[in-house]
């Protein structure tokens, strides 16, 4: 069966992680866009000024404190929404984690805590989602991470539940195209953004968390999502950076590992202490109606490489791919030769993604 979506001002929105970062850019968009938004997370304070702030510009909106990782309670999000709104349209699963740190030094409870979020939180939220969207169609979008196809050294068990969410996710759309069910689904795969996501992270370094270079600013997913809302896409990944390094993996996998262990472990960690360990999103809520977090660099305000393929032909996309991932081989390839500075260095990358 075709699936066929409604526009963004007839849709009911379910977005979970709407407290910070890219869920609440999104929920944001999508409201001043005309959406009907349910909102979800486990900050209930934040939600609700969040609510408030939609309601007052005219927009319409009702939130869920929900902690994804708990299939009762994202089952009542599902009943809250079809009782206020008689259905919803598109669930999007936004919610999620991080930990950094060497995997010795994790203690395994942390690890199972970070699945419990990133990948049951999100396997809960695509059960109850296609079980509505099965008989009257819709959208069911997964947050999954360029690191659904790499491994960021430093983050690996968090890289491990991105993977899992793709290969879920995957499967997901499969099994409901095989049944001929009109539900598009679709993973967004966003590279580094600079949101409040390394200050949440629960961290076992020696310094504070920080996004390695270059970084997107949360607009950009949003963008992304939104247009997934109204468009069956397969996965988008967001940001020419991350696609590139996706590139890599798959043709010098080797090399892109020397960069992770030489320059990458380096890049992650900012040149001040950690905050307190107890201070995580992991082990309580953490939101606060933050958008953006604490990358020093240039944050990235457009990705020409996702608006392209997001409008582009199929030719377009091959043509982007083939070019980022030779262009990052060169950088990397060539990147001891250089002995230029990080901003030189910032530079010459941003020029090989084809992003500014």
């Amino acid at each position: 069966m075709a699936t066929t979506l409604k526009k963004l001002k007839d849709q009911v929105i379910v977005i979970t992680g709407a407290s910070s970062g890219i869920g609440l850019v999104t929920a944001r968009m999508a409201a001043a866009k005309g959406a009907k938004l349910v909102l979800a997370a486990r900050s209930e304070d934040a939600l609700q000024q969040l609510t408030e702030e939609i309601t007052q510009a005219g927009g319409t909106a009702i939130y869920v404190r929900t902690d994804v990782s708990k299939p009762e309670e994202v089952q009542r999000l599902a009943r809250e929404a079809i009782s206020k709104f008689g259905r919803f349209d598109t669930w999007i699963n936004n919610a999620g984690v991080s930990i950094y740190g060497k995997l010795e030094e994790i203690p395994v409870e942390d690890m199972r805590q970070l699945f419990e979020v990133n990948f049951w939180g999100l396997v809960n939220g695509s059960l109850e989602a296609a079980k509505h969207l099965k008989q009257q169609g819709g959208a069911i979008i997964n947050v999954g991470s360029i690191l659904s196809d790499i491994t960021a050294i430093l983050q690996s068990i968090y890289s491990a539940s991105k993977h899992a969410v793709k290969g879920f996710t995957d499967g997901l759309r499969m099994e409901l195209e095989m049944d001929g069910a009109p539900v598009a689904v679709t993973l967004i795969q966003p590279s580094a953004i600079d949101t409040p996501y390394p200050v949440h992270a629960k961290n076992y370094m020696e310094r504070e968390a920080k996004h390695a270079p270059p970084a997107y600013a949360p607009e950009t997913v949003a963008r992304a999502i939104l247009h997934c809302c109204v468009t069956p896409e397969r996965a988008v990944v967001v940001g020419g950076g991350g696609k590139a390094f996706i590139s890599m993996e798959h043709w010098t996998p080797a090399l892109l590992d020397k960069f992770m262990e030489k320059a990458f472990s380096k890049q992650e960690k900012a040149d001040y202490a950690p905050r307190p360990l107890h201070q995580n999103a992991l082990d309580k809520p953490m939101g606060a109606l933050e958008e953006r977090g604490n990358y020093p660099g240039h944050t990235r305000e457009t990705s020409y490489y996702t608006e392209a393929i997001t409008a582009g032909s199929s030719g377009l996309r091959t043509a982007l791919l083939l070019g980022a991932g030779v262009a990052l081989a060169a950088w990397l390839g060539n990147k001891s030769k250089l002995g230029s500075s990080h901003d030189e260095q910032e530079e010459i990358k941003a020029a090989a993604f084809h992003d500014n």
